[in-house]
């Protein structure tokens, strides 16, 4: 299966190109245009139980499923929000972690499912105690809000990320959730809060803008939203 994420940045769009027989799997209303080749269908991927478990991070209940049943074809599929696509290659060996609303779609052979956090990862983290986690041997579309930035971090090596700014992370990274700055005080007024700290070996893929941070300044920008009601002029 061929692929090209095209207009990388804020508008990214990812093109697919199935042979006869091939399948991807997308996330709910992900796709934008095929081929009359392709037929698309609903399909809970696993069963209902996994439906709802993907419902509880964040994720949609139903994946669409777009087949080259009648000849090879072209998939035009985006993601909901403004930001880029990212492909990643997994060969088994490990788990991909990743934010609410990450997954765009994947090949045939990755599974979508959920991973509970611990009681206090749940509570600090900012994405509940569910985070999407996606197994198996092929390739992941992820998706942002803004740019894909991927931080390589050596043995040893950590470094420290806003919380709104995860995307995905490899499950045999360790990571603690904390405060940004030394007592609760410090952390509100610098506007930071909670970060994570990763612990390299590994890669960490981060985006380039907040969706809370957005929301908060549009929110400024409506009439009556509390910010002043300057409005958009």
């Amino acid at each position: 299966m061929n692929y090209e994420v095209m207009y990388q940045g804020a508008f990214a769009l990812l093109k697919v190109k199935l042979d006869r027989g091939e399948t991807v799997k997308a996330e709910s209303g992900a796709m934008v245009s095929m081929s009359p080749s392709i037929e698309v269908s609903g399909t809970t991927d696993g069963g209902i139980m996994r439906g709802l478990g993907r419902m509880l991070s964040g994720e949609t209940f139903f994946f669409q499923e777009l087949s080259a049943a009648r000849g090879s074809g072209e998939v035009l599929l985006a993601p909901s929000s403004m930001g880029d696509v990212q492909a990643v290659e997994l060969d088994g060996s490990y788990r991909l972690l990743v934010q609410k609303d990450g997954f765009l779609a994947g090949t045939s052979g990755i599974e979508v499912n959920t991973k509970m956090q611990n009681l206090s990862r749940g509570l600090l983290s900012g994405e509940g105690f569910f985070i999407v986690e996606i197994s198996g041997r092929g390739t992941v579309f992820l998706s942002s809000f803004g740019a894909i930035h991927a931080i390589n971090l050596g043995p040893g090596e950590e470094i420290v990320v806003d919380n709104g700014h995860l995307v995905a992370w490899p499950d045999y990274m360790n990571y603690t959730i904390e405060k940004a700055s030394k007592g609760w005080m410090n952390s509100l007024k610098s506007g930071e809060g909670l970060v994570c700290r990763f612990r390299g070996e590994g890669v960490v893929l981060i985006q380039s803008r907040n969706p809370k941070g957005f929301g908060g300044w549009l929110k400024k920008l409506i009439p009556g939203g509390g910010g002043g009601g300057g409005g958009f002029l």
